[in-house]
């Protein structure tokens, strides 16, 4: 069974779907076998530039392939329920991209749908296998840089979408939080695991999502974790793990494969060695790959809770900004 290569299907074909699909060449278990676009040209042309077997006009299409494994959703957030559901109706396990659907509710009927089915299904938070991160956790798990007081960690671009495209369209699931803050909070959660409280204020623009989102996580009395995402500027993209005797630098685009390195209360600098393989998206397909192959219907890395936590997490800060997807999240307040 280790020799058995998993047969991908992928549907969406823009910029992730690239990212992942050249991933994939370096995943051990893993063969990309079709693609679905709702564009019958651009499935053919991204299947000639991957060489994928087939190309399928239509999403449904694509996971109706008797061939096809498992499904990788790399669609608009808006479409990440409804594609996984499809998928999982069809027989196919399935590796969602974040966030895992627009809101809590979403996220446990893609679950429930997939315990029915007896089907893997995980939430495609690529970050969270990546060597640099999990090698910041294993050293603050050592005590190396003493118990964790303060974690600092941004995301921001300039988009150049206009207001009718997912980056600020309210019915696409638009704004910051979703789309790039998910991963400081991520990493405040995998770090230090749920806040005791929490606050947080939005930029709200003219489409009425979150063009800034500014969170701060409070643990106990004194452990801080300080996050923003923006939209609408180049800040750097960093993160710093603060503890009472150091701290870990990740360098910049902290979320990606880079190098990470400690620094002593001397400011003496000690560079972390790290092996990467392939261009990061290859990690989370092999565990995918390799849950499947065991028999596996969620991975014990980033299981149905952790995702839950996050998704959970995100409701909470939106709500505390009063961010509102009404197609998705009816009318609440």
């Amino acid at each position: 069974m280790k020799d058995k290569k998993i047969k991908w299907g992928i549907l969406g074909t823009g910029i992730i779907a690239k990212l992942f699909a050249a991933g994939l060449k370096d995943a051990a278990n893993a063969e990309l076998y079709a693609v679905g676009s709702r564009s019958k040209e651009k499935a053919e042309n991204f299947a000639k530039e991957f060489n994928i077997k087939k190309a399928y006009g239509s999403y449904d299409k694509a996971v109706s392939d008797p061939e096809v494994d498992i499904i990788y959703i790399a669609t608009p957030h808006h479409l990440h329920s409804e594609n996984t559901l499809m998928s999982l109706e069809n027989n196919k396990h399935v590796l969602c991209e974040k966030p895992f659907g627009i809101n809590g509710r979403e996220a446990r009927e893609m679950i429930a749908k997939a315990e029915e089915k007896k089907l893997f299904l995980m939430e495609a938070m690529w970050s969270r296998f990546l060597p640099n991160i999990l090698k910041a956790k294993e050293i603050v798990e050592s005590g190396a840089i003493g118990k964790v007081k303060l974690i600092t960690a941004y995301f921001g671009l300039k988009s150049q979408h206009t207001p009718q495209q997912r980056h600020f369209n309210k019915d696409m699931g638009g704004g910051s939080l979703l789309d790039i803050g998910i991963y400081p909070v991520f990493l405040s959660l995998f770090i230090l695991g749920k806040p005791d409280s929490f606050t947080a204020t939005a930029g709200i623009g003219p489409t009425g999502v979150d063009n800034t989102i500014s969170i701060t996580f409070k643990y106990g009395s004194d452990v801080l974790s300080i996050m923003y995402s923006t939209l609408i500027s180049n800040p750097d993209t960093v993160a710093e793990i603060h503890g009472e005797k150091g701290k870990i630098i990740f360098d910049k685009w902290w979320f990606t494969p880079v190098n990470i390195k400690t620094v002593d209360l001397d400011g003496n600098e000690s560079h972390i060695p790290l092996e990467f393989k392939g261009n990061g998206y290859n990690y989370e397909a092999e565990e995918a790959g390799n849950c499947i192959l065991s028999g596996k219907i969620q991975s014990d890395k980033m299981s149905w809770k952790e995702s839950l936590q996050l998704i959970d997490m995100l409701d909470a800060v939106r709500k505390e900004c009063g961010i509102v997807y009404p197609k998705h999240d009816g009318d609440r307040k």
